[in-house]
């Protein structure tokens, strides 16, 4: 009984945990120091951010900008948009972000590299989905025809980006999307610097300050994704521990009643000891040991059992920092793991702690009575 309840518990702690890990780490791997995003001064997401196509030209021609062998610069003006889409099985739809890029996307972002089909041609209602939305959602197959917007794209290649967000996203033409969704300009300017360093962007945050015609934030890639993970993350994982907290009384509660049997069973055993010169804190300690021992036995048990039915499995959520479904893997990690034996080790020591203190106060001569 303390086996399974306690396994119990560190399994529920564990899973739910692991799924604000997953999506902590989504979307925290997103980025490398080097690249940046600007946003309109005042906005904290690409969703509330808005940037005009004269804006962007000049943030394409600031100065720091990496460039391609051509002296093309490696910037990419974006628009990001919602599409529904159904999940695989389901009817509901789903808020899945739609992003425009530019040619220099692909040299900016070179993690990104396809799986399978080819990328999107220029000028033609053609997409290329991650990886994990490809998994996720319905219709999403190289060779598949989506529609909204009043039009029909179709899927022409399944990309990969080292399991960052970008793999839960779709991506087309950026001049195409505009055109489709009646947008004149741009939610996001997405560059990489040719000094990556703090005085690097520093001097790019110089550069569009002294311009009057900018009103623009830059954030470092890595610091933007991970602010997006803020929210859900923490709801997460205090509705993990809440769910495990209330399962650990009732666990403590399982453990205190089956020591207490345990205790009861044994008056005789431990009626004997005392009489032959044992005294109360061995019998503490024994008792102890045994609850530590099972309580401990039950966390394995179930750090196991979340190991093996949860990492690595996929899900897709809703970020409220963007109202857009991202889509991540289950993480068990070491830590994750430790922290669910100490949860098992601190409910074996309260449901152990009385039942020893009871089996050392027996008297002898009632222990013995049973006899």
């Amino acid at each position: 009984m303390v086996v399974v309840g306690i396994a119990g518990v560190v399994g529920v702690l564990v899973s739910v945990l692991a799924m604000a890990e997953g999506f902590r780490y989504t979307l925290a791997s997103t980025g490398r120091d080097d690249r940046v995003i600007m946003l309109r001064a005042g906005s904290d997401a690409e969703m509330s951010s808005g940037i005009d196509r004269d804006q962007a030209t000049v943030l394409t021609a600031l100065p720091g900008i990496a460039r391609e062998v051509g002296g093309r610069p490696q910037v990419s003006a974006e628009l990001v948009v919602m599409v529904d889409l159904p999940r695989k099985g389901g009817t509901e739809p789903n808020n899945v972000p739609f992003r425009g890029v530019q040619r220099a996307a692909f040299a900016i972002r070179d993690e990104a590299r396809l799986l399978e089909g080819r990328r999107f041609q220029p000028g033609l209602r053609e997409v290329i989905v991650g990886r994990k939305a490809a998994r996720q959602f319905a219709g999403l197959d190289v060779g598949s025809r989506i529609a909204f917007r009043d039009s029909d794209w179709t899927v022409v290649g399944i990309f990969e980006s080292g399991g960052d967000v970008h793999e839960s996203e779709i991506w087309a033409d950026a001049e195409v999307a505009l055109s489709a969704f009646r947008r004149t300009g741009y939610q996001s300017v997405t560059a990489r610097l040719a000094d990556g360093s703090d005085a690097g962007i520093a001097a790019l945050r110089d550069a569009i300050g002294r311009d009057r015609r900018l009103s623009i934030t830059v954030f470092r890639e890595p610091e933007y994704y991970a602010r997006q993970a803020t929210v859900l993350s923490r709801l997460i994982t205090v509705l993990g521990y809440t769910v495990a907290s209330f399962m650990a009384v009732g666990a403590t509660f399982g453990a205190l009643n089956c020591m207490y049997s345990v205790i009861a069973s044994r008056q005789v055993e431990i009626g004997t000891l005392r009489a032959i010169g044992f005294g109360g804190t061995p019998v503490v300690v024994s008792v102890m040991i045994e609850a530590l021992v099972l309580a401990l036995v039950g966390g394995a048990i179930g750090g196991t059992l979340a190991y093996v039915y949860c990492d690595g499995a996929s899900l897709s959520t809703l970020n409220f920092n963007t109202f857009s479904q991202v889509a991540f893997d289950f993480r068990v990690t070491p830590g994750l793991l430790l922290r669910g034996l100490g949860w098992a080790f601190v409910i074996g020591l309260a449901g152990g702690l009385l039942p020893a203190v009871r089996a050392a106060r027996i008297p002898v001569t009632e222990a013995l009575r049973t006899l």
